[in-house]
């Protein structure tokens, strides 16, 4: 559908809720038309599918600008802007870590630590990680694609 799909989650028992976070794979802007046609689209397949047995609702969203950082081009695009990680077990003894990302691979993500220290996190073991909100990523994320890429 000419989507790169960024997350999806789904959360709550009784009513489920399926988020999905997408983004056009032309970098254009993300539009409400694009959440109505990935809606229409998810939500047919779900229907008959039907994987969720309870009464569901389906939720599509762009990432945002403090977007959660899923895939390695996410971690490589954004490498130099802060973001914050928790784990699911701790490493290190410590489960949540803040820092600039460096970038990632698929086995690991690589932040420098705010003491000048850099760290490598399992992928695997990330339960979630974000973009912190700051005023370079604001102006970063503003730029013209043409100033970006």
């Amino acid at each position: 559908m000419g989507y790169e799909l960024v997350r999806v989650q789904i959360s709550g028992k009784e009513r489920p809720v399926v988020q999905i976070m997408a983004e056009r794979a032309d970098e254009e802007p993300f539009t409400v038309e694009d959440c109505q046609d990935i809606s229409h689209a998810i939500g047919a397949v779900l229907d008959v599918a039907d994987p969720i047995r309870a009464e569901w609702m389906l939720e599509v969203s762009s990432p945002g600008i403090d977007r959660p950082l899923t895939r390695t081009k996410d971690w490589e695009r954004f490498a130099g802007h802060v973001a914050t990680v928790e784990m699911e077990l701790p490493l290190d003894g410590q489960r949540r870590f803040r820092g600039i990302v460096l970038g990632a691979d698929p086995e690991a993500a690589r932040l420098r630590l705010e003491n000048g220290t850099e760290i490598a996190l399992p992928r695997a073991q990330i339960r979630r990680a974000k973009l912190v909100l700051t005023d370079e990523l604001i102006a970063a994320t503003a730029a013209p694609k043409t100033a970006r890429n």
